[in-house]
């Protein structure tokens, strides 16, 4: 496994410190490990250890810098063949998050903080997967920061035992004792109240040292100047010692009698407590965040309420006056560390769920035009499902189209998006992409190819996406190609972006809906109750397109003689259609001779499925039914006219096209311009009956 860590620098610190030891853990079984910071103190410690440190300035917010990083940073993923960016502080989530997109390599972040609602903070949950030290940092990224509860990965940070394994001095009868604080000399890290605590314990015993291990961020040297003030009035100048910042922690934890964490804000984890505890140093620590996950209180070491100096102080003395009990607690939480908290526990967890990330993968494919066109997508569904046989498959459809998937094998999810109302314009498109982020999805195959779904395919933070370069914000995606010639078959058009993903068109991309036993036996109920016996020959006729397309329909009186002429070979005719043909259906019906079964408005979308499986032969102008029947493998006739039947012919076994090649066709127009509607006045009913029968006896 090649990984990558990414974070501000390597100067000392806890979550500097976790970065090199997991690097080194990571070389040491066999991984290719980099380290990517503006550099530091422990930068020498990893290229000692044969580690690759790459110095980018991503401490910086600028966001000219940041852009000017990403490039550097996704050149540096591509030439190391990186599987896994792992980012450990916000600044250099941003970067990595997009350096990521246009490689392989798989994104994730480990919270080491209680973050801010911030915008800039909202980058450390959009990993797939996201790595918190504790639990009260999952709960605050899943209510803060919405990031699912499923892609949570509680991981506790740890200490390597081999490094603090220091010896230290018989602590009895000793006649002075030490008190240590260890960390950033920052407010959230509550100096002042431990300070006030120590005058309170300074004062019963006089011969303490109080050792303040860390300093204050570059930059920020007031708030250490404030403590040193508060010093002085607390009358403690003899006894406290700002020590800095220290790469000798473990011998100076071995010099101290008493560790104090007194953080006032929740601490994500603390790990100078593991620390201490590997020493075998008891600790005094406030109840803040992820500190009450490490410690049981009076088990493991004590715990008091922040700010609580009097508290503090109490048990402070209790742990330096009782060694009995000190001791108890240090056995204690020794064994609790062996358990849960050790550098082998910390780096196996974090490699498993590095294994988990690189076998996991979701993929959206966006189709939310009209139902005819959801149909035809059924083919690449079931080619994407037999590339990613493993893979969690997501389908976005229209709200009306959702029917026609809601039984597919080949997906796992259907996402229904409503474009008529909540998901109407600019702003309810924007809207719906925040959903679209919840799924974490590493690939986006867009067959809509249209302004919208480019916009959500790059919304979703996808890694990869795939479409059409066609002038529609094509360029939002991470990978195109050009829009072919007009000569290709719709489903053969949409495997020329599956190609990308090494998916090859082939010859047996059919059509597939799949029918509910409830489906079936109302359309069995439908025909029965036109006395229809199961052995009857039935020829389906649909009445007409949609409202859009009028031109594309067969003229009325052409059905009726239709009708009429198969009537009189025994074959019974079934009139479908939707709600809005009932009255052309009406006007039919007045104009045949014979009297058609008519199903016109009297079926839902796979009740009409079933109804043309039970078809011999399905007659239908240009629309979704046409597709339907594809689907059914039932043997159709299609009608074309203002459109071409090489763009939109469905793939099947059995059909007869029937199209005129006239000067004016196909015209692509919702109204005929020459006023005759010429293309399909025709084709002539006589032709229609014989290539009728010619399908029946073909097929039978």
């Amino acid at each position: 496994m090649r990984v990558l860590q990414i974070l501000p620098e390597l100067n000392v610190g806890g979550v500097e410190t976790g970065t090199v030891d997991f690097a080194k853990y990571l070389v040491q079984n066999g991984h290719h490990s980099v380290v990517v910071s503006n550099g530091g103190a422990l930068v020498a410690e990893l290229e000692k250890c044969g580690i690759r440190h790459y110095r980018l300035p991503v401490h910086k917010k600028s966001l000219w810098t940041v852009q000017r990083t990403i490039k550097a940073l996704r050149k540096i993923i591509v030439d190391e063949k990186i599987d896994i960016v792992h980012a450990r502080s916000r600044v250099p989530a941003w970067v990595a998050f997009f350096a990521c997109r246009r490689t392989a390599a798989r994104f994730i972040t480990t919270c080491h903080g209680y973050y801010s609602t911030h915008y800039l903070s909202w980058v450390m949950g959009w990993g797939k997967l996201t790595i918190v030290p504790s639990e009260v940092i999952g709960r605050h990224m899943i209510s803060g920061f919405k990031v699912p509860s499923e892609n949570i990965r509680v991981i506790p940070r740890s200490v390597d035992l081999e490094r603090f394994a220091v010896s230290r001095e018989d602590q009895q009868g000793k006649s002075s004792y030490t008190v240590s604080i260890v960390g950033r000399i920052t407010p959230i890290k509550g100096h002042v109240y431990f300070l006030r605590a120590m005058a309170k314990v300074v004062r019963s015993m006089p011969f303490v040292k109080i050792w303040v291990i860390g300093d204050a961020p570059s930059g920020k040297d007031s708030y250490k100047q404030e403590l040193e003030v508060l010093i002085r009035r607390l009358g403690l100048t003899e006894n406290v010692e700002f020590l800095g910042n220290r790469r000798d922690v473990p011998e100076l934890l071995a010099e101290t009698d008493v560790l104090v964490l007194s953080s006032i804000g929740p601490e994500a984890f603390g790990r100078v407590v593991l620390e201490a505890q590997a020493v075998g140093v008891p600790v005094v620590a406030t109840k803040v965040g992820g500190v009450v996950e490490i410690i049981d209180d009076k088990v493991t070491g004590l715990m008091v309420l922040p700010k609580d100096t009097d508290g503090m102080a109490a048990a402070v003395m209790r742990l330096l006056s009782d060694k009995k009990y000190a001791r108890e607690l240090v056995v204690a939480a020794r064994k609790k560390l062996e358990t849960k908290f050790t550098l082998e526990h910390m780096a196996s967890r974090t490699l498993e769920v590095y294994r988990e990330l690189l076998e996991s993968l979701n993929i959206l494919v966006i189709k939310m035009s009209a139902v005819g066109d959801v149909i035809l997508a059924t083919a690449s569904l079931k080619a994407i499902r037999r590339k990613y046989p493993k893979a969690k498959i997501c389908c976005l459809v229209g709200k009306e189209a959702r029917i026609v998937l809601q039984k597919c094998p080949y997906i796992n999810e259907l996402i229904v998006v409503d474009l008529q109302h909540k998901e109407k314009g600019f702003w309810g498109a924007c809207k719906f992409s925040r959903r679209l982020r919840e799924y974490r999805f590493d690939i986006v195959v867009d067959l809509q190819n249209n302004f919208k779904s480019h916009l959500w395919a790059f919304l979703s933070f996808a890694r990869e996406s795939y479409g059409y370069n066609n002038g529609k914000l094509g360029f939002l995606l991470t990978n195109t190609v050009k829009v072919p010639d007009n000569k290709l078959s719709p489903v053969a058009h949409q495997f020329q972006t599956l190609k990308m993903l090494g998916i090859p068109y082939r010859e047996d991309a059919f059509l597939e809906l799949w029918l509910s036993e409830s489906d079936k036996k109302s359309a069995q109920q439908l025909l029965a109750a036109e006395w229809l016996a199961e052995n009857s020959q039935v020829v389906g006729v649909n009445v007409s397109a949609s409202d859009k397309w009028k031109t594309k329909n067969w003229p009325l009186e052409h059905i009726a003689r239709l009708c009429d002429m198969l009537a009189g070979q025994n074959i019974r005719v079934v009139l479908t259609g939707m709600e809005k043909d009932r009255e052309a259906a009406r006007h039919l019906l007045t104009m045949a001779k014979s009297k058609p079964v008519n199903l016109v408005g009297k079926t839902d979308l796979m009740e009409l499925a079933a109804v043309i499986k039970r078809c011999q032969v399905y007659v239908t102008p240009d629309s979704a039914p046409m597709h339907i029947a594809a689907a059914m493998r039932t043997p159709f006739i299609a009608f074309f006219g203002p459109t071409a039947s090489q763009r939109h012919l469905p793939p099947a076994r059995s059909f007869v096209v029937m199209e005129r090649q006239l000067a004016c066709a196909p015209c692509y127009s919702p109204t005929c311009k020459i006023m005759t509607h010429v293309c399909m006045r025709e084709i002539m009913p006589d032709d229609v009956v014989r290539q009728v029968n010619r399908l029946m006896k073909e097929n039978a």
